[in-house]
C-alpha cells in the first residue's frame, strides 16, 4: 500500500477550522479540534438565535402597537380582530412603523375601524 501523507486537503481544512474561530477564547482559536467543537456549538447558537431574533422583534411590534392603542382606549386585540374583519392586510411590522412615525394615518385608520364598528351597532 503506498504512503499517505498529511496532504493539502487536510491542511486546507484545518485552516479554515481555524480561520473561522478567530476571535474565539483560549485553545479555541488555535487547537484544530478545540476549535471544531466550538464551531458545531456556535453554528446552532447562531441559527437558533436567527429565530429568536423574529421572536423578539415581533413581540416589539405588538409592544409598540399596544402602547399607541392604550393611548386611544382601544384593546389590541379588538383592534387585531377589527383588522381581520375589514380584510386589511397590514402586519405588525408595518403597523407599529405607522403608528410610531405617523400618528396622523395611524388615527385615521383608527377612526375607519371605530366608524364602522359603530354603523354596525
Amino acid at each position: 500500500m503506498p504512503r499517505v501523507k498529511g496532504g493539502v486537503i487536510a491542511q486546507k481544512k484545518r485552516r479554515k477550522v481555524l480561520k473561522e474561530t478567530k476571535g474565539f477564547k483560549y485553545g479555541r482559536k488555535s487547537k484544530e479540534r478545540a476549535g471544531r467543537e466550538a464551531l458545531l456549538h456556535a453554528y446552532s447558537h447562531a441559527f437558533n438565535d436567527r429565530k429568536r431574533k423574529k421572536r423578539e422583534k415581533r413581540q416589539l411590534w405588538i409592544v409598540k402597537i399596544n402602547a399607541y392603542l392604550k393611548n386611544k382606549n382601544i384593546n389590541y386585540k379588538d383592534f387585531i380582530h377589527q383588522l381581520k374583519e375589514k380584510n386589511i392586510e397590514l402586519d405588525r411590522k408595518v403597523l407599529a412603523e405607522i403608528m410610531e412615525k405617523y400618528p396622523e394615518a395611524a388615527d385615521q385608520l383608527i377612526k375607519k375601524l371605530t366608524a364602522e364598528e359603530k354603523e354596525r351597532k
